[in-house]
């Protein structure tokens, strides 16, 4: 007899959660174990700043594995939506799916929300001076690493920085995960389905 695997992709798991159902069942969510860094062979490495996404595995150190679970569920049961949050940034990202929040709904949305939006004045007003100089710096040397050429001048400082510039090399996916908290500090209260985003260097 054929088994199919308990985070195989699919629409055929049950009932898709939505933000009420989340909130009044107060329904214990199992974070998939590729966003729990917890998968013993496949380590998600996603850099929040370019978009690449491959993984890691113990057994094949000499080259890159396709992220190829995009398709499977982020949460069982399934859900309509993810709130991740960090301790590094200001921002909250809300991940949607009618259909059930997948591994690539994770991640493609983090990457649109750090790359495509940009810090507003008032955000970046709110950085201490040293930290601004730090930003500053930082996506000057991020800009000009992509535009360098022979007897080029120098680009001019960008005026507006992206949401990755504000984590500086702090741009890798290392895990998701729950802090009630934290959550509650931030955000004034927690839920099951609020994440925690965690990030590295590497």
């Amino acid at each position: 007899m054929d088994t199919i695997g308990k985070w195989a992709a699919g629409t055929s798991y049950g009932p898709v959660l939505s933000q009420t159902d989340v909130y009044l069942l107060n329904a214990d969510l199992e974070l998939h174990p590729i966003l729990a860094n917890d998968s013993g062979s496949f380590q998600l490495i996603f850099n929040l700043s370019t978009g690449q996404m491959n993984g890691y595995s113990p057994d094949s150190r000499d080259r890159d594995i396709p992220f190829t679970q995009k398709d499977e569920p982020a949460t069982l049961p399934r859900v309509e939506e993810l709130i991740v949050i960090t301790e590094v940034s200001p921002w909250c990202t809300i991940v949607k799916n009618p259909q059930g929040v997948t591994l690539g709904d994770v991640c493609t949305t983090l990457f649109k929300e750090y790359s495509e939006k940009m810090v507003t004045e008032k955000e970046f007003e709110s950085l201490p001076p040293r930290q601004q100089e730090q930003l500053r710096r930082y996506a000057q040397s991020a800009a000009s690493a992509g535009n360098w050429q022979y007897y080029s001048p120098a680009p001019a400082p960008p005026s507006q920085y992206r949401r990755a510039d504000w984590l500086r090399e702090k741009v890798f996916f290392d895990r998701l995960a729950r802090k009630d908290g934290y959550a509650k500090q931030r955000l004034g209260y927690a839920a099951p389905n609020i994440f925690v985003l965690q990030l590295s260097t590497y």
